[in-house]
């Protein structure tokens, strides 16, 4: 029984390292990707790719949300991590607290009004740390049955995923899919989808 029980945590270990290994053996192909800027000079939104990939890249191991709509979204609905939302709460997805969160909360106008059409403030999510924010997008998206659509897509479909968001209503913005499409071609994001799933 002995043997078993350190046989099992030999396992345990292990699989938490190649997890961790897995993880960080993509990592440098981001500063490749981003090495044509010069003087190294990067970009907000390449700087946001090259601090937070290794979050989007295990939120996509772990739930099958594409490293490049995730991205994609934090940058937008971030912007590049500097909104004032970001900043005082961490929270990078701009995802509200709907009536059944529990957790602290940041008051910031967005889109909600009252019955006279006077623009009010919203109510967003706060949390620890921004990789809590990371988490949370994927549970919101993965066990909400409002998002159940977008798992039916190849997660190589990054168009796709950003038409179901917009259809399914994730923000108001009409140019919403549009303008994630363009960042993740912009700057190439989808080649990390395909580094994940195909290990290209």
């Amino acid at each position: 029984m002995k043997i078993e029980v350190t046989t099992l945590r030999h396992i345990h270990f292990s699989n938490l390292f190649m997890e961790k290994i897995k993880l960080w053996f993509w990592v440098p192909f981001v500063f490749a990707l981003f090495s044509f800027s010069p003087n190294n000079d990067l970009t907000p939104s390449q700087s946001y790719v090259q601090t937070y990939l290794p979050l989007a890249i295990e939120e996509m191991e772990k739930f099958g949300i594409p490293v490049s709509v995730k991205l994609a979204q934090g940058i937008l609905e971030s912007d590049n991590g500097n909104s004032a939302l970001a900043l005082g709460s961490n929270n990078h997805f701009g995802i509200k607290c709907k009536n059944y969160w529990i957790g602290p909360t940041y008051y910031h106008p967005d889109d909600d009004f009252d019955r006279e059409g006077r623009l009010i403030d919203s109510c967003f999510r706060v949390y620890r740390s921004i990789g809590d924010s990371y988490r949370d997008h994927s549970i919101f998206l993965k066990y909400s049955t409002h998002y159940r659509p977008l798992f039916e897509l190849d997660p190589l479909d990054y168009r796709g995923w950003a038409r179901q968001l917009q259809q399914i209503g994730y923000a108001t913005n009409p140019r919403y899919a549009q303008m994630l499409i363009g960042i993740i071609e912009r700057y190439e994001l989808h080649k990390f989808d395909q580094m994940v799933v195909l290990g290209e």
